[in-house]
């Protein structure tokens, strides 16, 4: 195996046309028959799932499962992921009590963009009602608390963080662009003009997690996370898009030379482990976004680089051929125990990577 510390991983060359398709394929086929309950209509927690392992409703990690089934359908066309994302849905808000909601906006929103892409590839209303209802919600989060943005939850309506406001700019834009509704265009530039004016270290491009946690004020310098990074870079894509002006491209590309000195390991390439739990989604939510950059803008050699770094890494070391699922370090196997926070992370990198192959970017 390769050693992380003394050598560089090279980006695979020459690499047939279809490679990753088939292995997003695989990486999909996965996801499904380790994660998938059918009894439950959601994805297990861990796998193999022991007693309790669904003890505890991870909304936000579904929410991103949710994203990545629709990653697969759009790719393929199959039929078959649509009659998950139709199971999903029921499964969802059965769980939820009935009803989409909840207490935390930044999980809401991100609910909110997998259904709206949901509904962008099957065009089921039911899947566009999710997204609006969310929205509305979400949108009762702004106040005047640290200047504006939006709270990270109901309970807690002084904390202003960059879970909260970064995604939700990237579900206005995109409802814009979707609905054409001047209104949503509005509420995204508004929330990214507080988000880059109270988080984003001005002299970088870093991107800071939250403000006022503790209620001091303060903004948690410490707390440098590859999540924050990424839904900044995707917030500013997306005001691109429906824009046209090149400062939010700017902007993005600004964060990712930044977070690449600071996060990735500087011999490696390799983005960091960043914990069990919620922080096995960071990386994907990353790299998920990382991959509109360049897809957004193909000159973008550094974020291309990147991605092709870790995706080598990823499939070559920190997968299980067996189980087709991946590891937390994108280095080395993965434990026999898997959580699906970290599992999906894998398989946004490997979805992206047939992204970019379809484009003819690869």
């Amino acid at each position: 195996m390769l050693n992380q510390e003394n050598e560089t991983i090279k980006p695979q060359t020459n690499i047939p046309q279809d490679l990753w398709e088939q292995r997003a394929n695989l990486a999909q086929e996965g996801l499904i028959t380790q994660f998938w309950n059918q009894k439950r209509n959601m994805f297990d927690n861990l796998s193999p799932c022991y007693d309790l392992c669904n003890e505890r409703f991870h909304y936000w990690w579904q929410a991103h499962a949710v994203e990545t089934l629709v990653d697969a359908l759009v790719r393929t066309g199959d039929v078959q992921y649509s009659q998950y994302l139709a199971d999903f849905y029921q499964g969802i808000v059965e769980h939820n009590g009935g009803v989409l909601p909840n207490e935390l906006y930044d999980d809401m929103e991100w609910m909110a963009i997998g259904w709206l892409r949901a509904y962008q590839a099957t065009k089921l209303d039911t899947y566009k009602q999710a997204a609006l209802t969310l929205w509305e919600d979400i949108k009762g989060g702004w106040n005047d608390n640290q200047g504006g943005g939006i709270a990270w939850q109901k309970s807690q309506l002084d904390y202003k963080n960059t879970p909260a406001n970064a995604p939700a700019v990237i579900l206005a834009a995109r409802l814009f662009a979707e609905f054409g509704n001047a209104d949503d265009l509005t509420w995204a530039k508004k929330i990214y003009d507080w988000q880059r004016e109270h988080l984003v270290d001005p002299d970088s491009g870093f991107v800071w997690d939250g403000m006022n946690r503790l209620g001091d004020g303060q903004i948690d310098y410490t707390w440098e996370f590859t999540y924050c990074q990424g839904v900044y870079i995707g917030a500013g894509v997306e005001l691109y898009r429906i824009t046209g002006d090149k400062a939010y491209l700017n902007d993005a590309s600004r964060t990712l030379h930044a977070a690449k000195l600071r996060l990735a390991n500087p011999v490696t390439g390799i983005l960091p482990v960043e914990g069990a739990g919620d922080g096995g989604l960071f990386k994907g939510i990353m790299i998920r976004y990382v991959g509109e950059l360049v897809l957004e803008d193909p000159t973008q050699s550094e974020a291309l680089d990147l991605l092709k770094t870790n995706a080598a890494s990823l499939w070559d070391s920190g997968r299980d051929a067996k189980r087709q699922i991946f590891s937390d370090t994108w280095t080395s196997v993965p434990d026999p125990a898997v959580e699906l926070s970290v599992n999906l992370s894998g398989v946004i990198l490997v979805e992206q990577m047939a992204r970019l192959e379809k484009s003819g970017l690869l």
